[in-house]
């Protein structure tokens, strides 16, 4: 399962990395204006469609219902319903988009109701129309991607969506170079958001020959219950996507507040990507093997998922919360991005922080669910943080602003993870074992001794974190993650949660080949 997860949270840090890269681009180009909260929730629209379908939703679904027909039927079989899979949701999904665009002025109203009757409404209907591409593309590249990962060729579905970033990032740096007016430069790089789409599909395409064939449309009843079954997996896996779509659903009547919550999200993707993407990607395919195999080897597999959650996603919380002033400065405070943008977007980014531990735990929950083709239990769950999250930031918004929004929103995810962990233990008996809960305390101590001499680092070094060189401040950042990791690895090594020698020989087992 590790080298697994190496694999895919490699692939994804690397696109996260990028993603920071266009995002900076994009602040420098756009701002946090009325001009850039068009574009971004334009964007959002389409980032949801994007991770409900690409980031592990799908594959949450299918992986399972793969298998079964694959076990029960043979390899042919398997490709068939595939090709039926494959066919059936791109069309689906081509005539999604079509229905979207004639209707995208009722959608914005919906998604930023404080747009309507302002400038920024039309730019951002103009804005989503010409990223709908992305959407039909997004069909076929999800089914693609899944089918993949049910045959542990994890790689390709990691590094593919670098091509999403490096397309934006091209578009952006030549918008920079020359420049054109806001509105503008917004629409070009709308519009390349669905040549990205096309880009990725071709990727995959090439490696993913013979998974799929033939290529059919169908509605009969092993399709219509595998898309009963698959409907509430995506809803359920696209949760934080959700609980930011409708926490900036309260924002949109304040200026720049869709803009700040946006970078400062993109912040807590990072580990949430590398972990909780990671999580939810392998833990289903682990776990629908286990469930082959028999029930301790399901538990043992669920148990350790929940561990790794936890020991991977605390820390970064702690890190993002401290160092969030001099994170967010150095990487969006240039162009139009200025000092009051950043302290509004670090003030939401420590708040946010707080439900990453959350939204990570749920990450690894959901998959005990899927692989017992359970998807209507996650979904309650995501409903009900998004329920959270919107009543929560309809009540702190009138007071706190944007950061009474962010608190929303971690509240949201602490919800949905709980109602996941009682209704784990309720259906499937899930109990942490000895070790784990012996450890799961000394994980939580190796974090705080982490913290500790981080806060203090950051507090004598505020004067240049806060105004020295911009070249400085990133190599003092670098230093400062990097001994707080290894502080924290030597203090898990420590206290007896891992042995380095465990640990080097879980890295070199071979994986799972199908």
């Amino acid at each position: 399962m590790i080298r697994h997860l190496l694999t895919v949270s490699t692939g994804t840090l690397a696109s996260r990395l990028l993603g920071f890269a266009r995002d900076a681009l994009m602040a420098a180009l756009l701002g946090a204006g009325p001009v850039a909260d068009a574009f971004l929730a334009a964007f959002q629209l389409i980032n949801v469609a994007r991770r409900l379908l690409t980031e592990g939703a799908l594959n949450a679904a299918l992986v399972p219902a793969y298998w079964r027909v694959h076990d029960r039927d043979g390899g042919v079989a398997a490709a068939a319903f595939a090709g039926r899979v494959l066919g059936t949701i791109g069309l689906a999904v081509f005539g999604a988009a079509l229905l979207i665009g004639l209707v995208m002025p009722l959608v914005i109203a919906a998604l930023a109701p404080g747009f309507v009757g302002q400038p920024a409404f039309l730019l951002a209907v103009g804005n989503a129309r010409l990223m709908l591409p992305y959407l039909a593309f997004a069909g076929p590249v999800t089914v693609m991607m899944a089918l993949l990962n049910a045959r542990h060729r994890f790689a390709l579905t990691a590094f593919s969506p670098l091509l999403f970033n490096v397309a934006l990032i091209a578009a952006a740096i030549g918008l920079l170079m020359f420049p054109r007016q806001p509105a503008v430069a917004a629409l070009l790089m709308s519009a390349t958001v669905g040549i990205a789409g096309l880009l990725q599909l071709a990727a995959l395409a090439t490696g993913g020959g013979g998974l799929a064939a033939p290529l059919r449309v169908s509605l009969d009843r092993e399709m219509r219950g595998f898309l009963r079954r698959a409907a509430p997996g995506m809803i359920a896996s696209a949760a934080p996507q959700l609980m930011i779509v409708g926490a900036a659903a309260i924002a949109s009547a304040s200026p720049a507040a869709i803009s700040w919550l946006y970078f400062a999200n993109r912040l807590v993707e990072l580990p949430l990507g590398i972990v909780g993407v990671a999580m939810g990607t392998v833990l289903v395919s682990e776990l629908t093997r286990a469930t082959r195999d028999n029930a301790a080897a399901f538990s043992r597999a669920a148990t350790r998922g929940l561990e790794l959650a936890i020991g991977l996603a605390l820390p970064a919380a702690l890190g993002l919360m401290l160092l969030s002033g001099p994170i967010v400065r150095l990487l969006f405070e240039h162009g139009a991005f200025t000092a009051a943008d950043s302290r509004a977007t670090a003030q939401a980014l420590t708040w946010l922080a707080l439900g990453l531990p959350a939204q990570v735990l749920t990450k690894a929950l959901a998959p005990i669910f899927f692989a017992r083709d359970d998807t209507g239990t996650p979904m309650w769950a995501a409903l009900a943080a998004l329920a959270a999250t919107v009543a929560a930031s309809v009540a702190l918004d009138r007071v706190h602003g944007v950061a009474g929004i962010a608190a929303a929103i971690a509240l949201g995810a602490w919800v949905g993870a709980l109602w996941l962990l009682i209704r784990a233990r309720i259906r499937f008996g899930l109990m942490l074992g000895v070790h784990t809960r012996a450890r799961l305390p000394r994980i939580a101590l190796a974090a705080l001794t982490m913290a500790a001499p981080l806060w203090l680092a950051t507090r004598g070094l505020a004067p240049w974190l806060d105004g020295g060189h911009r070249l400085f401040v990133a190599l003092t950042l670098a230093a400062l993650i990097g001994t707080a990791v290894a502080i924290y690895a030597a203090s898990l090594a420590l206290f007896g949660v891992v042995r380095p020698r465990e640990a080097i020989r879980a890295l070199r087992k071979p994986g799972l080949r199908a």
